[in-house]
């Protein structure tokens, strides 16, 4: 059996075809040479790749380059980027099989979306439920209802700081994590390698055994209360009932489907309702799929799309993930949730940063990378489509219907955040007003022609037309500039 090459995204055991394979683990440090990653993201990708050597007949190689090691015949899992695609195919010897974990293959995914003149999640969830078989009851959807969303968007409890559910085991660092921090910390002194965000203890999962314990702790103590408050934000529970999953699933330490069937098991044996249920499994046989498969399905010059012409580039205080300079109280706390942990679950990312660079006219492909850098669970799959195309709708609608922009009234309504901030959700124009109320209608004003032709935008465009101080607040928008607000 020939030796198994995993990358860094496919530690766990469904990337072998027997537990005796041998594997091959490469650590590159050109990776973050190129880009300047978040330090527990870094931290947290050596950790898990070191951690993997010390399991079963592995052998691990430091090195500058993936090719300056490849010295035998090997097979490897079809990568997640075109650039690793790109490499495994230059080299000889190499043998490429298809890709592992995710749950739709690509040709079903392809027979799906060909001739179709949009591709929205809503139908490609559908039909790999079907598919796949999860969550039906016969030819029916469990419940008699596809999607669940509206008992899943609840904002927080009146007067809660906290949603009140049981902390997910902590991680327990050892003598590798000691290891790996004490080496990030001379590649930093002595090679210049540089990082962003703040260092900090291991939050996420670098082993199978870490991960499986936080996939039953959701599973049992979590689901029950994900789902009605999913979409809802709270500055001092930034967890929620989240599931904190996707890392470990991303670098390929739990398998998607073994992680709804637990879900789905759940529902079955009366643990957990449905609505909750039908909404996490919703993320990962839906979203989670439908963009990894959009990432190789779309064209490869797909990730420089902007539609809307956004050519601004991402302010100083944005990058540097400097949340103290920031005075508005949402995009401050979400904004120290990256640099403190590398992680905000998926509303703090979609509308209050995404929706802070679309209002802003940030360019897409800044965004998306910023995102991928800085996240722990963020790679260029997950990230293109997330974000050129969802958070930014740079793809003109390719894959959502409207922008995800709105004001402050949406913060207000699914957060604690507006209380005690120093604006008002309420005002559009001078000191108070609220950057993203006027940051919502100056995106509207400045879009108004492309936006013109789609339906889940007329509503909104009519109230652009009434208001009577639109020219002086796109110039106080204007004049805000790049400035933190």
């Amino acid at each position: 059996m020939r030796r198994r090459w995993l990358f860094a995204d496919q530690l766990g055991p469904h990337f072998l075809d027997d537990p005796g394979q041998p594997a091959l683990l490469i650590e590159s440090k050109a990776v973050f040479r190129r880009r300047a990653f978040h330090r527990q993201k870094a931290h947290l990708v050596l950790s898990a790749l070191r951690h993997r050597a010390r399991d079963g007949d592995v052998r691990l190689v430091r090195a500058e380059t993936y090719a300056e090691v490849i010295d035998e015949p090997l097979t490897v899992c079809h990568p997640t980027s075109r650039a690793a695609r790109g490499l495994v195919r230059r080299l000889p010897g190499v043998e490429m099989l298809p890709p592992r974990g995710f749950v739709t293959a690509p040709a079903d995914f392809t027979a799906w979306a060909d001739g179709r003149d949009h591709l929205r999640l809503e139908d490609f969830y559908r039909h790999a439920r079907r598919l796949h078989g999860v969550l039906m009851d016969g030819g029916e959807p469990a419940g008699g209802r596809w999607n669940l969303d509206t008992d899943n968007r609840q904002p927080p409890p009146r007067r809660a700081r906290t949603l009140g559910v049981p902390a997910p085991p902590p991680i327990i660092e050892d003598d590798i994590d000691q290891e790996v921090r004490a080496e990030l910390d001379r590649w930093q002194h002595d090679d210049g390698i540089e990082f962003v965000g703040a260092d900090g203890p291991r939050l996420f999962p670098a082993t199978r055994q870490e991960a499986l314990a936080r996939l039953r702790h959701f599973v049992e103590h979590r689901l029950p209360e994900f789902g009605p408050y999913e979409d809802a934000m709270l500055a001092d529970d930034p967890w929620m009932a989240h599931s904190l999953l996707s890392p470990a699933i991303n670098l390929g330490l739990l398998d998607p489907v073994e992680v709804i069937e637990e879900a789905e098991h759940a529902y079955r044996s009366g643990a957990a309702p449905l609505a909750g249920v039908e909404g996490f499994i919703r993320q990962i046989l839906g979203w989670r799929d439908f963009v990894w498969h959009l990432y190789w399905y779309f064209e490869p010059d797909y990730r420089a799309a902007n539609e809307l012409h956004a050519r601004k580039e991402l302010p100083k205080w944005f990058a540097e993930l400097n949340a103290g300079a920031v005075g508005a109280r949402c995009l401050s706390d979400v904004l120290a949730g990256v640099r403190d942990r590398g992680w905000v679950h998926h509303i703090p990312r979609l509308m209050v940063l995404g929706n802070y660079a679309m209002q802003r006219g940030w360019r897409p492909g800044a965004v998306a990378d910023w995102f991928h850098r800085c996240f722990v669970d963020g790679y260029e799959w997950v990230m293109t489509a997330n974000v050129v195309g969802m958070s930014q709708y740079a793809d003109g609608g390719r894959m959502s219907s409207k922008p995800y922009a709105a004001g402050g009234a949406y913060v207000n309504r699914m957060s604690d955040y507006c209380r005690g901030c120093r604006y008002d959700p309420k005002v559009r124009s001078g000191p108070d007003a609220c950057p993203y109320t006027a940051g919502y209608w100056s995106f509207l004003a400045r879009h108004e022609r492309e936006l013109a032709g789609n339906h889940r935008m007329a509503q909104p465009l009519r109230g652009l037309g009434r208001l009577t101080d639109l020219d002086a607040l796109v110039e106080q928008e204007r004049a805000r500039g790049s400035r933190a607000p």
